[in-house]
Protein backbone atom coordinates (compact mmCIF):
# COMPACT_ATOMS: atom_id res chain seq x y z
CA UNK A 1 0.00 0.00 0.00
CA UNK A 2 1.96 3.11 -1.21
CA UNK A 3 0.31 6.65 -0.03
CA UNK A 4 3.16 8.38 -1.74
CA UNK A 5 1.63 10.97 -4.43
CA UNK A 6 2.56 10.95 -8.29
CA UNK A 7 5.46 13.10 -8.85
CA UNK A 8 3.36 15.21 -11.01
CA UNK A 9 0.67 15.75 -8.04
CA UNK A 10 3.60 16.41 -5.62
CA UNK A 11 4.69 19.06 -8.18
CA UNK A 12 1.46 20.78 -8.25
CA UNK A 13 1.09 20.54 -4.36
CA UNK A 14 4.56 22.22 -3.91
CA UNK A 15 3.30 25.37 -6.40
CA UNK A 16 -0.33 25.86 -4.59
CA UNK A 17 1.57 26.36 -1.36
CA UNK A 18 4.33 28.17 -2.41
CA UNK A 19 1.26 30.69 -4.37
CA UNK A 20 -0.70 30.49 -1.09
CA UNK A 21 2.66 31.35 0.78
CA UNK A 22 4.11 34.08 -0.76
CA UNK A 23 0.61 35.78 -2.20
CA UNK A 24 -2.49 35.07 -0.07
CA UNK A 25 -1.09 34.84 3.67
CA UNK A 26 0.07 38.18 3.43
CA UNK A 27 -3.12 39.69 2.21
CA UNK A 28 -5.25 38.31 5.16
CA UNK A 29 -3.32 40.59 7.41
CA UNK A 30 -3.81 43.57 5.25
CA UNK A 31 -7.61 44.53 6.83
CA UNK A 32 -8.27 47.01 3.13
CA UNK A 33 -8.25 43.09 1.40
CA UNK A 34 -11.42 42.45 2.78
CA UNK A 35 -14.92 43.07 2.02
CA UNK A 36 -18.16 43.72 4.22
CA UNK A 37 -18.60 40.07 4.57
CA UNK A 38 -15.27 38.97 5.70
CA UNK A 39 -14.53 37.92 2.60
CA UNK A 40 -11.74 39.07 -0.33
CA UNK A 41 -12.54 42.08 -2.36
CA UNK A 42 -13.45 41.28 -5.19
CA UNK A 43 -11.09 43.80 -7.55
CA UNK A 44 -8.30 42.31 -5.12
CA UNK A 45 -9.46 38.81 -6.34
CA UNK A 46 -9.20 39.18 -9.50
CA UNK A 47 -6.13 39.99 -9.53
CA UNK A 48 -5.25 37.08 -7.94
CA UNK A 49 -7.17 34.90 -10.09
CA UNK A 50 -5.29 36.27 -13.21
CA UNK A 51 -1.83 35.32 -11.50
CA UNK A 52 -3.35 32.53 -10.22
CA UNK A 53 -4.11 31.70 -14.31
CA UNK A 54 -0.98 32.90 -15.02
CA UNK A 55 0.72 30.52 -13.38
CA UNK A 56 -0.85 27.15 -14.67
CA UNK A 57 -2.62 26.66 -11.59
CA UNK A 58 -6.63 27.25 -11.91
CA UNK A 59 -9.20 25.24 -12.09
CA UNK A 60 -7.26 22.29 -11.42
CA UNK A 61 -10.48 20.30 -10.50
CA UNK A 62 -11.22 20.87 -14.40
CA UNK A 63 -9.99 19.02 -17.74
CA UNK A 64 -7.57 20.64 -19.89
CA UNK A 65 -9.56 21.27 -22.99
CA UNK A 66 -11.98 23.20 -21.03
CA UNK A 67 -8.92 25.09 -19.21
CA UNK A 68 -8.21 23.10 -16.40
CA UNK A 69 -4.97 21.35 -15.12
CA UNK A 70 -7.06 17.86 -15.06
CA UNK A 71 -5.80 16.43 -11.92
CA UNK A 72 -7.74 13.10 -10.45
CA UNK A 73 -9.65 13.56 -7.26
CA UNK A 74 -6.19 12.30 -5.22
CA UNK A 75 -4.55 15.23 -6.91
CA UNK A 76 -7.25 17.56 -6.03
CA UNK A 77 -7.21 16.56 -2.41
CA UNK A 78 -3.34 16.79 -2.06
CA UNK A 79 -4.15 20.47 -3.81
CA UNK A 80 -6.73 21.72 -2.31
CA UNK A 81 -5.60 21.28 1.24
CA UNK A 82 -2.36 23.46 0.33
CA UNK A 83 -4.95 25.96 -1.61
CA UNK A 84 -7.37 26.36 2.20
CA UNK A 85 -4.05 27.00 4.12
CA UNK A 86 -5.30 30.25 3.27
CA UNK A 87 -8.93 31.53 3.74
CA UNK A 88 -8.40 33.54 0.50
CA UNK A 89 -6.91 30.39 -1.43
CA UNK A 90 -9.77 27.97 -2.90
CA UNK A 91 -11.73 31.06 -4.77
CA UNK A 92 -8.75 32.20 -6.01
CA UNK A 93 -7.63 28.84 -8.18
CA UNK A 94 -11.21 28.91 -8.98
CA UNK A 95 -12.09 25.55 -6.59
CA UNK A 96 -14.35 27.30 -4.05
CA UNK A 97 -17.95 26.27 -3.65
CA UNK A 98 -20.27 25.93 -4.96
CA UNK A 99 -18.59 26.85 -8.06
CA UNK A 100 -16.43 24.09 -7.80
CA UNK A 101 -19.33 21.27 -6.96
CA UNK A 102 -21.25 22.60 -9.96
CA UNK A 103 -18.71 22.32 -12.46
CA UNK A 104 -17.73 19.47 -11.54
CA UNK A 105 -21.24 17.51 -12.06
CA UNK A 106 -21.95 20.05 -14.81
CA UNK A 107 -18.96 18.35 -16.44
CA UNK A 108 -19.92 14.87 -15.87
CA UNK A 109 -23.44 14.86 -16.79
CA UNK A 110 -24.12 17.99 -19.05
CA UNK A 111 -24.26 17.61 -22.72
CA UNK A 112 -21.95 19.35 -24.64
CA UNK A 113 -24.33 22.09 -25.48
CA UNK A 114 -24.64 22.55 -22.10
CA UNK A 115 -21.61 22.51 -21.12
CA UNK A 116 -20.93 25.03 -23.31
CA UNK A 117 -23.55 27.47 -22.19
CA UNK A 118 -23.45 26.81 -18.34
CA UNK A 119 -20.30 25.25 -17.53
CA UNK A 120 -17.34 27.54 -19.45
CA UNK A 121 -18.18 30.39 -18.17
CA UNK A 122 -17.94 29.59 -14.86
CA UNK A 123 -14.72 27.38 -15.65
CA UNK A 124 -13.46 30.73 -17.70
CA UNK A 125 -14.45 32.53 -14.03
CA UNK A 126 -16.69 34.93 -15.99
CA UNK A 127 -19.31 34.39 -14.01
CA UNK A 128 -20.69 32.83 -10.39
CA UNK A 129 -23.05 30.08 -9.62
CA UNK A 130 -24.84 28.35 -7.29
CA UNK A 131 -27.47 24.98 -6.20
CA UNK A 132 -31.19 25.58 -5.54
CA UNK A 133 -32.39 22.97 -3.39
CA UNK A 134 -32.73 23.58 0.13
CA UNK A 135 -36.15 25.04 1.06
CA UNK A 136 -37.58 26.32 4.73
CA UNK A 137 -39.55 23.97 6.60
CA UNK A 138 -41.66 21.75 6.31
CA UNK A 139 -39.75 22.01 2.97
CA UNK A 140 -36.84 19.54 1.60
CA UNK A 141 -33.51 19.82 3.79
CA UNK A 142 -32.03 16.71 4.32
CA UNK A 143 -34.62 14.89 2.95
CA UNK A 144 -34.92 15.70 -0.77
CA UNK A 145 -38.37 13.77 -0.94
CA UNK A 146 -40.55 16.70 1.12
CA UNK A 147 -39.43 18.94 -1.84
CA UNK A 148 -42.28 21.63 -2.28
CA UNK A 149 -40.89 23.86 -5.33
CA UNK A 150 -42.72 22.66 -7.84
CA UNK A 151 -41.66 22.71 -11.83
CA UNK A 152 -44.85 22.31 -14.03
CA UNK A 153 -44.31 21.16 -17.74
CA UNK A 154 -45.90 23.43 -20.66
CA UNK A 155 -45.05 22.24 -23.68
CA UNK A 156 -41.57 23.26 -24.50
CA UNK A 157 -41.10 24.83 -20.87
CA UNK A 158 -41.23 24.03 -17.39
CA UNK A 159 -42.91 26.60 -14.98
CA UNK A 160 -41.14 26.80 -11.29
CA UNK A 161 -43.29 28.17 -7.85
CA UNK A 162 -42.06 27.92 -4.93
CA UNK A 163 -39.22 29.11 -2.28
CA UNK A 164 -35.55 27.76 -1.27
CA UNK A 165 -33.54 29.39 1.26
CA UNK A 166 -29.74 28.98 2.39
CA UNK A 167 -28.50 29.50 -1.21
CA UNK A 168 -24.60 29.69 -1.33
CA UNK A 169 -23.80 32.56 -3.43
CA UNK A 170 -26.71 33.29 -4.68
CA UNK A 171 -26.65 36.95 -4.36
CA UNK A 172 -24.11 36.86 -7.18
CA UNK A 173 -24.57 34.14 -9.01
CA UNK A 174 -25.07 33.70 -12.86
CA UNK A 175 -25.78 30.40 -13.51
CA UNK A 176 -28.09 28.37 -11.55
CA UNK A 177 -28.94 24.65 -10.85
CA UNK A 178 -32.21 24.28 -9.73
CA UNK A 179 -33.57 20.83 -8.12
CA UNK A 180 -37.36 20.83 -8.53
CA UNK A 181 -40.55 18.42 -7.98
CA UNK A 182 -41.95 17.22 -11.22
CA UNK A 183 -43.87 14.18 -9.57
CA UNK A 184 -45.53 12.48 -6.67
CA UNK A 185 -43.19 9.95 -7.00
CA UNK A 186 -40.98 9.56 -4.06
CA UNK A 187 -37.27 7.73 -6.22
CA UNK A 188 -38.27 9.93 -9.59
CA UNK A 189 -40.25 12.84 -8.57
CA UNK A 190 -37.39 15.26 -8.73
CA UNK A 191 -35.94 16.90 -11.69
CA UNK A 192 -32.70 19.35 -12.39
CA UNK A 193 -32.69 22.42 -14.34
CA UNK A 194 -30.72 25.18 -15.51
CA UNK A 195 -31.78 29.30 -15.14
CA UNK A 196 -30.25 32.28 -15.97
CA UNK A 197 -29.94 34.95 -13.34
CA UNK A 198 -31.80 37.59 -15.86
CA UNK A 199 -34.90 35.25 -16.63
CA UNK A 200 -37.61 36.91 -15.15
CA UNK A 201 -40.10 34.92 -12.53
CA UNK A 202 -38.01 34.52 -9.69
CA UNK A 203 -36.55 37.39 -6.89
CA UNK A 204 -34.11 36.99 -4.31
CA UNK A 205 -36.72 37.97 -0.83
CA UNK A 206 -33.05 38.60 1.50
CA UNK A 207 -29.65 37.60 2.24
CA UNK A 208 -30.19 35.51 5.49
CA UNK A 209 -27.49 37.18 8.02
CA UNK A 210 -25.34 34.20 9.34
CA UNK A 211 -23.00 34.13 12.52
CA UNK A 212 -19.24 33.40 10.52
CA UNK A 213 -17.37 34.68 7.40
CA UNK A 214 -20.02 34.06 4.18
CA UNK A 215 -18.83 32.92 0.45
CA UNK A 216 -19.37 35.76 -2.37
CA UNK A 217 -23.00 36.03 -2.60
CA UNK A 218 -23.44 34.91 0.71
CA UNK A 219 -26.77 32.50 1.83
CA UNK A 220 -29.65 33.95 0.13
CA UNK A 221 -33.89 33.20 0.24
CA UNK A 222 -35.52 32.86 -3.18
CA UNK A 223 -39.00 33.33 -4.23
CA UNK A 224 -39.80 31.58 -7.60
CA UNK A 225 -43.41 32.61 -9.12
CA UNK A 226 -43.80 31.71 -12.96
CA UNK A 227 -39.76 31.13 -13.45
CA UNK A 228 -40.21 30.13 -17.05
CA UNK A 229 -36.89 27.03 -18.17
CA UNK A 230 -37.08 25.38 -21.38
CA UNK A 231 -36.89 22.30 -21.42
CA UNK A 232 -33.46 22.12 -23.34
CA UNK A 233 -32.18 23.40 -19.75
CA UNK A 234 -33.06 20.45 -18.07
CA UNK A 235 -30.35 18.09 -16.61
CA UNK A 236 -30.57 14.46 -17.52
CA UNK A 237 -34.01 12.80 -17.78
CA UNK A 238 -37.03 13.83 -16.25
CA UNK A 239 -37.33 12.07 -12.82
CA UNK A 240 -33.75 12.05 -12.45
CA UNK A 241 -33.12 15.02 -9.88
CA UNK A 242 -32.39 12.91 -7.22
CA UNK A 243 -29.47 11.63 -9.06
CA UNK A 244 -28.12 14.74 -10.32
CA UNK A 245 -28.33 15.68 -6.47
CA UNK A 246 -26.22 12.27 -5.64
CA UNK A 247 -23.53 13.19 -7.96
CA UNK A 248 -23.37 16.30 -7.59
CA UNK A 249 -23.15 16.30 -4.11
CA UNK A 250 -20.98 13.38 -3.66
CA UNK A 251 -17.67 14.80 -4.62
CA UNK A 252 -18.56 18.24 -3.32
CA UNK A 253 -18.71 16.74 0.22
CA UNK A 254 -15.24 15.46 -0.18
CA UNK A 255 -14.05 18.67 -1.88
CA UNK A 256 -15.39 20.85 1.61
CA UNK A 257 -13.28 17.92 3.85
CA UNK A 258 -10.14 19.09 1.80
CA UNK A 259 -10.16 22.05 1.63
CA UNK A 260 -10.84 22.06 5.73
CA UNK A 261 -7.96 20.10 6.19
CA UNK A 262 -6.08 23.18 5.10
CA UNK A 263 -7.88 25.64 7.44
CA UNK A 264 -7.04 23.00 10.60
CA UNK A 265 -3.76 22.60 9.40
CA UNK A 266 -3.60 26.41 9.31
CA UNK A 267 -4.57 26.58 12.57
CA UNK A 268 -2.24 24.27 14.14
CA UNK A 269 0.40 25.87 12.76
CA UNK A 270 -0.47 29.51 14.25
CA UNK A 271 -0.69 27.14 17.56
CA UNK A 272 2.89 25.80 17.62
CA UNK A 273 4.31 29.15 16.11
CA UNK A 274 3.00 30.60 19.67
CA UNK A 275 3.71 28.14 22.22
CA UNK A 276 7.07 27.41 20.50
CA UNK A 277 8.16 31.07 21.81
CA UNK A 278 5.24 31.75 24.43
CA UNK A 279 7.06 31.93 28.63
CA UNK A 280 4.85 31.09 31.06
CA UNK A 281 6.38 30.32 34.74
CA UNK A 282 9.40 29.88 33.56
CA UNK A 283 9.42 27.68 30.61
CA UNK A 284 7.81 27.38 27.47
CA UNK A 285 4.25 26.39 26.69
CA UNK A 286 6.07 23.98 24.13
CA UNK A 287 7.61 22.28 26.96
CA UNK A 288 4.19 21.70 29.21
CA UNK A 289 3.07 18.12 29.19
CA UNK A 290 -0.92 19.66 29.09
CA UNK A 291 -0.12 21.22 25.72
CA UNK A 292 1.88 18.91 24.32
CA UNK A 293 -1.26 16.38 24.77
CA UNK A 294 -3.66 18.96 23.14
CA UNK A 295 -1.10 19.69 20.19
CA UNK A 296 -0.59 15.71 19.88
CA UNK A 297 -4.30 14.77 20.05
CA UNK A 298 -5.35 17.61 17.44
CA UNK A 299 -2.36 16.11 15.07
CA UNK A 300 -2.98 13.18 15.14
CA UNK A 301 -6.94 13.88 13.99
CA UNK A 302 -5.76 15.94 11.14
CA UNK A 303 -3.79 12.81 9.48
CA UNK A 304 -6.97 10.51 10.38
CA UNK A 305 -8.85 12.74 8.61
CA UNK A 306 -6.71 12.96 5.75
CA UNK A 307 -6.30 9.41 5.71
CA UNK A 308 -10.59 9.09 5.25
CA UNK A 309 -10.39 12.11 2.79
CA UNK A 310 -7.69 10.08 0.32
CA UNK A 311 -9.25 6.56 0.51
CA UNK A 312 -12.83 8.46 -0.64
CA UNK A 313 -10.84 10.13 -3.60
CA UNK A 314 -8.81 6.75 -4.64
CA UNK A 315 -12.43 5.21 -4.79
CA UNK A 316 -14.21 8.11 -6.97
CA UNK A 317 -10.79 8.08 -9.31
CA UNK A 318 -11.42 4.23 -9.84
CA UNK A 319 -15.29 5.48 -10.65
CA UNK A 320 -17.23 3.94 -7.40
CA UNK A 321 -19.81 6.31 -5.62
CA UNK A 322 -17.57 5.84 -2.27
CA UNK A 323 -20.88 7.07 -0.44
CA UNK A 324 -19.72 5.02 2.72
CA UNK A 325 -16.38 6.38 2.84
CA UNK A 326 -17.39 10.20 1.86
CA UNK A 327 -19.58 10.05 4.75
CA UNK A 328 -17.05 8.80 6.86
CA UNK A 329 -14.49 11.63 5.90
CA UNK A 330 -17.31 14.16 6.42
CA UNK A 331 -18.28 13.61 9.77
CA UNK A 332 -14.67 13.32 11.11
CA UNK A 333 -12.87 16.23 8.96
CA UNK A 334 -15.89 18.90 10.24
CA UNK A 335 -14.87 17.57 13.89
CA UNK A 336 -11.33 17.94 13.14
CA UNK A 337 -11.20 21.50 11.69
CA UNK A 338 -13.58 22.41 14.96
CA UNK A 339 -10.83 20.46 17.37
CA UNK A 340 -7.89 21.99 15.79
CA UNK A 341 -9.00 25.73 15.56
CA UNK A 342 -10.41 25.36 19.26
CA UNK A 343 -7.24 24.06 20.43
CA UNK A 344 -5.31 26.44 18.79
CA UNK A 345 -7.68 29.50 20.07
CA UNK A 346 -6.92 27.90 23.96
CA UNK A 347 -3.36 27.52 23.43
CA UNK A 348 -2.74 31.71 22.08
CA UNK A 349 -5.02 32.43 24.80
CA UNK A 350 -6.87 35.74 24.75
CA UNK A 351 -4.64 36.39 21.61
CA UNK A 352 -6.39 33.41 19.81
CA UNK A 353 -9.98 34.94 20.30
CA UNK A 354 -9.32 38.07 18.84
CA UNK A 355 -8.80 38.96 15.64
CA UNK A 356 -5.19 39.51 15.90
CA UNK A 357 -4.99 36.32 14.17
CA UNK A 358 -7.20 34.23 11.86
CA UNK A 359 -8.31 31.90 14.41
CA UNK A 360 -11.30 33.64 15.33
CA UNK A 361 -12.07 33.87 11.97
CA UNK A 362 -12.11 30.13 11.00
CA UNK A 363 -13.81 29.36 14.09
CA UNK A 364 -16.53 31.21 13.24
CA UNK A 365 -16.56 29.12 9.34
CA UNK A 366 -15.90 25.82 11.08
CA UNK A 367 -19.23 25.99 12.94
CA UNK A 368 -20.78 24.94 9.21
CA UNK A 369 -18.81 21.84 8.83
CA UNK A 370 -21.09 19.95 10.59
CA UNK A 371 -24.14 20.82 8.97
CA UNK A 372 -23.06 22.32 5.48
CA UNK A 373 -24.04 19.22 2.51
CA UNK A 374 -25.69 16.91 5.00
CA UNK A 375 -25.69 16.92 9.24
CA UNK A 376 -23.60 14.72 10.60
CA UNK A 377 -26.09 12.79 12.61
CA UNK A 378 -27.36 12.18 8.24
CA UNK A 379 -24.21 10.81 7.61
CA UNK A 380 -24.30 8.76 11.09
CA UNK A 381 -27.22 7.34 9.68
CA UNK A 382 -26.18 6.27 6.60
CA UNK A 383 -23.09 4.48 7.98
CA UNK A 384 -25.41 2.76 10.17
CA UNK A 385 -27.24 1.42 6.90
CA UNK A 386 -24.40 0.32 5.14
CA UNK A 387 -23.39 -1.65 8.40
CA UNK A 388 -26.94 -3.15 8.94
CA UNK A 389 -26.66 -4.22 5.56
CA UNK A 390 -22.83 -5.47 4.84
CA UNK A 391 -22.56 -6.68 8.81
CA UNK A 392 -18.82 -7.54 8.74
CA UNK A 393 -17.90 -7.12 5.60
CA UNK A 394 -18.36 -3.47 6.07
CA UNK A 395 -14.78 -3.49 6.93
CA UNK A 396 -13.41 -5.25 3.68
CA UNK A 397 -10.28 -4.66 2.29
CA UNK A 398 -11.29 -4.23 -1.09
Amino acid sequence: MDFTLPQQIDDYRQRYRAFVAERLLPLEQDPDAYDDHENIRLDVLERLRAEARAAGLWAPQMPRERGGQGLPVVGMAACYEEMNYSIFGPVTFNCAAPDDGNMIALNKIGTEEQKARWLQPIVDGKVRSSIVMTEPAPGAGSDPAMMLTTAERKGDKWIVRGRKWFITGAGVAQHFLLIAKTSGDKRKGLTAFLFDRDQPGWRIVRRIPVMGPEEHGGHCEMEFDGLEIPDENRLMNVGDGLKVTQIRLGTARLTHCMRWLGLARRSMDIAAEYVSQREALGSKLAGRESVQWLLGEAAMQIEIGRLLVMRAAARLDRGEFARKEISMAKIAVADVLHKAVDTAIQLNGARGYSKDTILEWIYRYARQARLVDGASEVHRMVLARFYMDERNDYWSWN
